[in-house]
């Protein structure tokens, strides 16, 4: 959308809680640098009992963080507002608010947040159908099943937009 976007995002919070410290490093790593600390055990350093520590209390927090949606959303958010400050040559907020979240706790709920979040380009104009809707997933999603159609020699079967809107409907009722 040109002013705002739509995330459906799922955290597998056991599989995060069975990481190991190790586990937890490395992830971390991939996305930060990470203090000193991290940098010298990195390198093979041996840490004080103290340092090592500092750097369990700091795996905690990094764990936590790596699960957690409002980090996800700060980061996000930054990188895009930095970029879009940049094209436009110009400093200061550029959100308007902090983003808004909704808990989804079935997979109805899922299913109709997904179909909202895919024909939200298509009822707002901004696309003619879900094929043409840009930075999309539902966009990729057609294209994935087009390929594995033409790999089976059977083409998926894609919902019309009515179809898809009544169902969206329907389950919006339930």
């Amino acid at each position: 959308m040109s002013n705002h976007y739509h995330l459906v995002l799922h955290i597998d919070k056991p599989k995060a809680d069975s990481w190991t410290e190790q586990e937890v490093i490395t992830r971390w790593s991939t996305l930060y640098r990470g203090p000193e600390l991290l940098q010298r055990r990195m390198a093979g350093e041996v840490l004080t009992e103290y340092e090592l520590h500092e750097l369990r209390r700091l795996v905690e927090v990094w764990q936590c963080r790596l699960t957690s949606i409002s980090w996800f959303m700060y980061c996000l958010n930054f990188v895009i507002a930095l970029q879009a400050n940049k094209e436009d040559g110009c400093t200061g907020r550029f959100w308007e608010g902090r983003f808004k979240s909704q808990a989804l706790k079935d997979e109805t709920a899922l299913i109709a947040c997904m179909v909202y979040v895919d024909l939200n380009p298509v009822r707002a104009g901004i696309a003619q159908d879900l094929p043409g809707s840009e930075y999309t997933s539902i966009r990729d999603r057609i294209r994935q099943a087009k390929r594995q159609g033409k790999r089976s020699k059977r083409s998926p079967r894609l919902l019309t937009f009515g179809e898809v809107e009544t169902q969206s409907r329907n389950t919006a009722l339930l």
